[in-house]
C-alpha cells in the first residue's frame, strides 16, 4: 500500500470552484486551485451526524478518515453531504500522533497544505493571542494603570516544545513567571470556534481574562483594548475554510482545538455554514467519546442549538485489544460504556463503524458485532481506508437509518447546576468515576470564581484521552475510581469552565523520535516525504 501522501499526490482533484458548485457556493476568495475561503451562512438546514470514537491508542483510531469515507460514502449513495472537520495542528503532524486529513482512500485534499499552513488559521490565531500578551505586559510597563497583580493569560505557539512550558519574560527588570500553550489549547481558539459569528466574537474576545487586579478583580482583554486589534487578525481565520476530498465530496476544514485539554471541536461559524448548503454533515469531536463527544452535545450543541440526527462510534479491534491489555473480550467494556453513553444519557441513535485493519480477522469483527447487537446497537464494517467511499457505503446506508427520524438531543447536565453538579455528573454518568476529589488549590479557585457567575456555564474537564478515568493506565472500563479536579480555569471568552483532571499539560512536548525526523522535501519539485 502506497503511503497517505502518494496516494494524495498521485490523485486528480477538481478545481475549488467546482467543489463550491456542488453546494452551490457562489463567492470563494481562493487560496490556489484547490483550497478557498467562504463567508459564513447561518440557515442551517441539514441533518448533522457526529463521529466520535472509543478511548484511542496513542497511534488514534482513524476517527478522521472515517469521517471522511462515511461522507463520501453517502455522496455514493444519493445524499448531498459535506463535511465539518478540525484544521491540524503542527504540534502532533511533527510530533507523534500526525495529521488530521485522514488516511489510505479516505482522505482530504491537499494533504500537505492542510497539515502544514493550509490559509494561516492557526498563524493568526497565535499571533492573537501573543498580540494580547504583549499588551498586557506593555500596560505592566507603562506603570501598570490597571492594577494588574497577576497575569493569567499565557503566551502559545502551534508546536510542541516542552521547554517553553514555564519561562520568565521580562528577564532583569519586572520579571515575571510565564509559559506557552500550544495554539490548539489556547482560549482564542475555543473562542472562535464557539464564536456564532464575527460580531459575537469581538465580543468573547474582550470577555477574555488576562489576570486579577490587588483587589482581586477580573481584568480582560477588553479593560486593555485589545479585542478589537485581535479580531483584526483574525478578520480572514473567522471564514471557513473549503477543500474536497479524494472523492470530490466538499469539505469544511475551520479551527481545531484539542479535545483532553480544550472542547475539540470544529467552529460552529463552519458547521452551520456546511449545514446551510448540504442535506448531511458530517463531522467529528477529538478523541474517544467521553471527551470530544461530550463536549461536542454539552457545550458546542448547548451554547448552538445544533442538535445531532444520529452519531457513529469508531472502533477499531487494536484499540479494543489494547483496552483489555491484549484480550478482545476485556477490552469491549469501553466500547459498551461509550454506546451507553450516548443512548442512555444523550439519546442519541448510534451506529458502530468497526474501521478494519489489515491484520484484523473475520473472527474478531464478528465478535465485535456480537457484543455490539446485545446491548441493541448495529455495528457496520468500514473499509474506507483501503477502499475509499465504497467501502463505506453499508455504514452510510446505517447511518442515514440512524438518522432518518426527528432529531434529540439530551445533556449530561442542567444549566441550573452548580460547577461542582455539573463535573460529578459527567464524571459519574460519562466516565463511571465513584466520585469526584476537589484539591484545595481547585476549591480555593472555583471559590474565587464563582461571583463572576460561573456557575451558569458548561463544564469543559481536561483529562487524559486513553482512559475513562484521570489515569491512562486504567484502560478499558475501569471501575470504582475517583476524578480528581486539581485545579479550575475560567474561560470567559470560550464560555465555560476548565476542571482540571490528572496531569494534563498545556503545551505537549515531542516524543524521542517525533515524525519531523523522517521528513524531507525536493527542493526541484517541492514534494514532501515523510508526511504519513
Amino acid at each position: 500500500m502506497k503511503t497517505d501522501i502518494e496516494i494524495a499526490y498521485e490523485a486528480q482533484p477538481k478545481p475549488i470552484e467546482e467543489i463550491a458548485a456542488k453546494l452551490g457556493i457562489k463567492d470563494i476568495y481562493r487560496y490556489g486551485d484547490l483550497v478557498a475561503k467562504v463567508n459564513p451562512v447561518f440557515k442551517p438546514k441539514a441533518k448533522v451526524v457526529l463521529v466520535t470514537a472509543i478511548n484511542p491508542t496513542p497511534a488514534g483510531e482513524g476517527k478522521s478518515t472515517v469521517s471522511i469515507g462515511l461522507a463520501d460514502g453517502m455522496n455514493r449513495i444519493g445524499k448531498k453531504t459535506a463535511l465539518a472537520l478540525r484544521e491540524p495542528s503542527l504540534g502532533p503532524v511533527f510530533g507523534m500522533k500526525g495529521g488530521a486529513t485522514g488516511g489510505g482512500m479516505a482522505q482530504i485534499l491537499p494533504m500537505d497544505d492542510i497539515n502544514l499552513h493550509f490559509t494561516g488559521d492557526l498563524h493568526a490565531i497565535t499571533a492573537a493571542n501573543n498580540l494580547l500578551c504583549a499588551m498586557i505586559d506593555n500596560s505592566l510597563y507603562f506603570g501598570n494603570p490597571l492594577k494588574i497583580a497577576k497575569v493569567t493569560f499565557n503566551r502559545c505557539m502551534d508546536c510542541n516544545d516542552r521547554a517553553l512550558r514555564s519561562i520568565v519574560v521580562n528577564a532583569g527588570s519586572g520579571a515575571r513567571d510565564d509559559g506557552f500553550n500550544i495554539t490548539a489549547a489556547s482560549e482564542v481558539m475555543a473562542t472562535l470556534c464557539l464564536a456564532a459569528d464575527f460580531d459575537d466574537l469581538k465580543v468573547r474576545l474582550g470577555r477574555i481574562i488576562i489576570g486579577y487586579d490587588y483587589d482581586g478583580k477580573p481584568v480582560t482583554a477588553a479593560d486593555l483594548d485589545a479585542n478589537n486589534a485581535m479580531a483584526v487578525l483574525l478578520k480572514d481565520a473567522a471564514k471557513p475554510n473549503l477543500v474536497q476530498t479524494l472523492e470530490g465530496t466538499p469539505a469544511f476544514v475551520h479551527g481545531g482545538p484539542f479535545a483532553n485539554i480544550a472542547h475539540g471541536c470544529n467552529s460552529v461559524i463552519a458547521t452551520k455554514t456546511a449545514a446551510s448548503y448540504a442535506d448531511y454533515v458530517v463531522t467529528e469531536a477529538g478523541f474517544g467519546a467521553d471527551l470530544g463527544a461530550e463536549k461536542f452535545y454539552d457545550i458546542k450543541c448547548r451554547m448552538s442549538g445544533i442538535v445531532p440526527s444520529a452519531t457513529v462510534i469508531v472502533a477499531t479491534v487494536r484499540a479494543l485489544k489494547y483496552g483489555g491489555n491484549g484480550e478482545l473480550g476485556k477490552g469491549m467494556g469501553n466500547l459498551i460504556k461509550h454506546i451507553e453513553n450516548i443512548k442512555n444519557v444523550f439519546g442519541q441513535n448510534v451506529v458502530v463503524a468497526v474501521n478494519r485493519f489489515t491484520d484484523d480477522t473475520q473472527a474478531e469483527i464478528d465478535e465485535v458485532r456480537s457484543a455490539v447487537k446485545a446491548v441493541g446497537a448495529e455495528a457496520v464494517l468500514c473499509e474506507c481506508w483501503a477502499k475509499g467511499g465504497a467501502g463505506a457505503e453499508e455504514l452510510a446506508a446505517a447511518v442515514v437509518k440512524a438518522a432518518s427520524g426527528k432529531a434529540k438531543l439530551d445533556f449530561t447536565y442542567a444549566d441550573s447546576d452548580t460547577v461542582v453538579e455539573k463535573v460529578q455528573k459527567v464524571a459519574t454518568r460519562i466516565y463511571g468515576a465513584k466520585n469526584v476529589v476537589w484539591t484545595a488549590k481547585a476549591k480555593k479557585n472555583l471559590e474565587k470564581m464563582l461571583p463572576l457567575g460561573v456557575d451558569k456555564l458548561p463544564v469543559c474537564i481536561a483529562k487524559t484521552q486513553y482512559s475513562l478515568s484521570d489515569d491512562p493506565k486504567k484502560l478499558g472500563r475501569p471501575e470504582g475510581f475517583d476524578i480528581t479536579v486539581r485545579d479550575v480555569q475560567y474561560r470567559a471568552g470560550a464560555g465555560f469552565v476548565v476542571a482540571v483532571a490528572g496531569d494534563i499539560l498545556l503545551m505537549p512536548g515531542l516524543p524521542k523520535k517525533p515524525n519531523a525526523v523522517g521528513m524531507d522535501i525536493d527542493g526541484e519539485t517541492g514534494r514532501i516525504t515523510g508526511l504519513f
